[in-house]
């Protein structure tokens, strides 16, 4: 991760789920990662049309967003968009992990949301994202 931002797409239909992720994430999901820039999005169509731009480094998609919910939206990235971003999906109940799995998703937590577990999904899914890419994070401090 080269940048000295990281930039993270929010997806749901729901306003309050999109403050709800930002307010867990914070400025930085943890101390060894760059700041967080967000991408908010409210439709499919708009998260798709982002994340073929390129330049997201983690998408956080709702499971529960009506009318496409954020697994099928997953299931649609992971098999149209070259090089998709880490996905983190929002899941309403732990019975939907397999449907997680389906979807392809990277990463899964629950709602309602749990800060601390949200920032450390995001965070594992970066830190992974940019030991691929050949951009590993350096330690701070």
């Amino acid at each position: 991760m080269a940048s000295e931002t990281l930039t993270v797409l929010v997806y749901s239909d729901d306003a309050s789920t999109r403050d709800s992720v930002r307010l867990a994430l914070g400025r930085r999901p943890a101390a060894d990662l760059p700041a967080v820039e967000y991408v908010e999005c409210a439709t499919e169509w708009a998260v798709v049309e982002r994340l073929r731009r390129g330049g997201i480094d983690l998408a956080v998609l709702d499971g529960e967003a009506v009318p496409a919910g954020g697994l099928g939206v997953c299931r649609t990235v992971k098999e149209e968009i070259f090089s998709a971003p880490p996905v983190l999906v929002l899941l309403g109940r732990p019975q939907d992990e397999w449907l997680a799995s389906w979807s392809r998703a990277d990463g899964v937590t629950h709602h309602p949301l749990d800060p601390v577990a949200t920032a450390a999904a995001a965070a594992r899914l970066l830190r992974a994202a940019s030991v691929s890419a050949g951009t590993a994070v350096a330690p701070r401090g």
